[in-house]
């Protein structure tokens, strides 16, 4: 039992030690990751997408030209 628990032991440090000089794992992020685009609802399906790729109409955004000219939809979603 003695035996087992000092080869426990022993994995358990070497993973330390593994993991502690392998380095950061993180990637530092782009700058374009970091300038997100920001997010618009479309006022009558309620899909989300940026807002240089919506339409806008009287302060409300549309996700198309369909559903900027059906107008805004129902809110019992």
């Amino acid at each position: 039992m003695l035996r087992l628990l000092f080869w426990i032991a022993v994995i358990a440090a070497a993973v330390w030690f593994w993991r502690k000089f392998k380095g950061p794992a993180a990637v530092p992020k782009s700058p374009a990751e970091l300038e997100a685009a920001p997010m618009v609802r479309c006022a009558h399906c309620g899909v989300h997408l940026p807002r240089d790729r919506a339409l806008s109409l009287q302060q409300q955004w549309y996700c198309s030209q369909a559903h900027l000219e059906q107008g805004p939809g129902t809110r019992d979603r």
